[in-house]
This record gives structure tokens, C-alpha cells and sequence, in this order.
């Protein structure tokens, strides 16, 4: 049951990430982008400082330099670095391309799993991975023997999987974090909003510097409500409510789970680009997304071939003790 109900808080975790690409693409036509993180990371603050304040308080008293340095690589990774890497690759790169993109999350934490967690990766799973690699290769048009795409826009697409790095590192902290409650165990029994609280203070320290340098005042005076509602809910939703469900689902389920809800990032994203904002993927796009929806599905499947096992050997036990 508690699997069940952390692949819920998975869905809406990256389902609600998802919408980030195209919230960020309405921003940065006329705000920087740290002045866009920074704002977003202040409403945050403002919206849940008063409601958990004081477990933050009651966290941070049981809090360890191993707990602190799991918030900062957490900011560092999870917000700073994607938020940076993201925002500057969609001036690049379409949307719905980057969208797209984000469908090398699962592969990428697959990876990491496999290589720092030392987690099992089935055939499957390593199927997905090839098929996550292809899929790239095909939205870069490597695979049609023509011209390309433009140096500029490969660098967007570049910065863009950039961006998916930082994500698959911060899923892989964070659920090393969950999982290491022998050492100091405050981040590991944090409620997760309240860790959402933490680390997002974290990166709003690493954006205030740079978002200075962005003179935001007179460009936060020059927007309208529009881009004040993207900013409400690039603060609320996409990181309060977002980081506090990935919290949430991460505490009950696997890595490789993690990897697979993950690619709800690239269906949302390009499903709103359509809707939204009018952009129409040629046909290169849909076959590479194809096959970056197809290895994250891949991937998944890993996690219930995984459990399988994991009952089979359980049952195995038991029957083993009972003789």
C-alpha cells in the first residue's frame, strides 16, 4: 500500500514538473533567469514559512553537517542547476523539443543507480537506456543524414539534457539521503515539505547573487498578471507542491521507480506546448519522443519485474523457515 500511494505522489511530482518547461518559457521573454528563480523561490518561502515553520525549526536543531551538506547538493543540483541550465537552454530550443528532452531523466537516473547505488539493471531496464540514446540521437537528427539542426539550437538541446542531468543526480541524493538513516537520520524523518522548505532556501541563497546583477526590480515592475501567476505557480506549484510530493514518493519507493515516473516530465510538457503555446513537433520529434517514452516505459517495467523477484525470494524464506 505504501508503494501505491508513493507512485501517486511520484505521478503528481513529475506531472506538475513537467509543466515547468512551458512556465519557463513564458518568463523568460521578460525576466532573467535567476531573477525568475529567485522570485519564485521567495514566493515558496512565503507560502509555507508559516505553516511549517516550526518543524523546520524542530529539523534544523536535530540537523548534522551530513544533513546540511544533502540540502546544499540537493539546491545545487535539484533547483540552481536545472532551473539555470533550463532556462538558459530555451532560448535556444523550442519547448516542446526541450520537453521532449527532459524523457532522458528515467535513462540518466538509471544509470546513476546502477553506478553509484549499485542497484541491479535488468535487460529491460538497459533496453530503455539504448532506447532513451536513440531517441536523443534521432531529435538532434543525427540519424537522417541531412543538415541538421543549427549550432545555436544544439547547444539549447545540449543545455537542455544538461538540465536532466542535474535532475537524475538530485533524484539519486536524494533518495541516498532517505536511505542513510543510520548516519544522522534528521533529512531522512523530515516531513517533506519541510525539507522542501530547507533546500529551497538553500537555492534561493545561490540565485539572489546572480539575480542582483539582473537589475529585477524595473523588470519585475514591467510585467503583467500573467507573468505574475507563472511566477505564483512556478513557486507553489511546481516547487512547493512538486518538491513535497517527490519527497513524499521517494520516501516509499525505489530508484528505479523514481526513473520511470520521471518521464511524465516530457509528456506534460509537450502536451502544453501544443495547447499553449501553438508549437507543432515534425515528425523527427515525434519518433525520438517515441523512443524516449518507450525507454522510460521499458525502465519502469523494471521496477515490477524487480518486486517479483523481491516476493519470490520472500516466499522462498519463508517456506525455508518453516521447514
Amino acid at each position: 500500500m505504501g508503494i501505491q500511494i508513493g507512485k501517486m505522489y511520484l505521478f503528481f511530482a513529475f506531472a506538475l514538473a513537467g509543466t515547468s518547461v512551458v512556465t519557463a518559457r513564458l518568463l523568460s521573454a521578460s525576466l532573467g533567469m535567476f531573477t525568475i528563480s529567485s522570485v519564485s523561490l521567495a514566493i515558496l518561502l512565503l507560502g509555507l514559512a508559516p505553516i511549517y515553520a516550526s518543524r523546520a525549526v524542530r529539523t534544523i536543531r536535530s540537523m548534522h553537517r551530513q544533513d546540511w551538506k544533502a540540502v546544499w547538493l540537493q539546491a545545487v543540483f535539484g533547483i540552481f542547476g536545472f532551473r539555470t541550465f533550463l532556462l538558459l537552454g530555451l532560448t535556444m530550443t523550442s519547448s516542446g523539443e526541450a520537453g521532449i528532452l527532459t524523457g532522458a531523466a528515467p535513462a540518466l537516473t538509471a544509470c546513476l543507480a546502477y553506478f553509484v547505488l549499485r542497484e541491479p539493471l535488468t535487460a529491460k531496464a538497459g533496453l530503455g537506456v539504448g532506447c532513451t540514446a536513440a531517441g536523443i540521437a534521432l531529435l538532434q537528427g543525427m540519424s537522417l543524414g541531412g543538415n541538421g539542426f543549427p549550432l545555436d539550437h544544439l547547444a539549447g538541446n545540449l543545455l537542455i539534457l544538461c538540465a536532466v542531468s542535474c535532475e537524475a543526480i538530485f533524484n539519486v541524493l536524494s533518495r541516498n539521503s532517505r536511505s542513510n538513516e543510520g548516519s544522522s537520520g534528521a533529512m531522512a524523518y523530515a516531513h517533506p515539505m519541510v525539507q522542501t522548505l530547507l533546500v529551497g532556501a538553500a537555492a534561493l541563497a545561490l540565485c539572489a547573487v546572480p539575480a542582483m546583477l539582473e537589475h529585477p526590480v524595473p523588470s519585475l515592475g514591467n510585467i503583467g498578471p500573467r507573468e505574475w501567476l507563472a511566477l505564483a505557480w512556478y513557486g507553489l506549484a511546481i516547487t512547493a507542491l512538486s518538491y513535497g510530493c517527490f519527497y513524499a514518493g521517494i520516501k516509499r519507493c525505489d530508484v528505479y521507480t523514481t526513473a520511470a515516473y520521471a518521464g511524465w516530465m516530457p509528456l506534460t510538457s509537450l502536451l502544453l506546448s501544443m495547447l499553449l503555446l501553438g508549437e507543432k513537433p515534425p515528425v523527427v520529434q515525434w519518433l525520438g519522443g517515441a523512443l524516449v517514452i518507450g525507454g522510460m516505459l521499458l525502465i519502469g517495467s523494471r521496477t515490477a519485474q524487480a518486486a517479483d523477484i523481491k516476493n519470490s525470494t520472500v516466499r522462498q524464506t519463508e517456506k525455508t523457515t518453516s521447514l
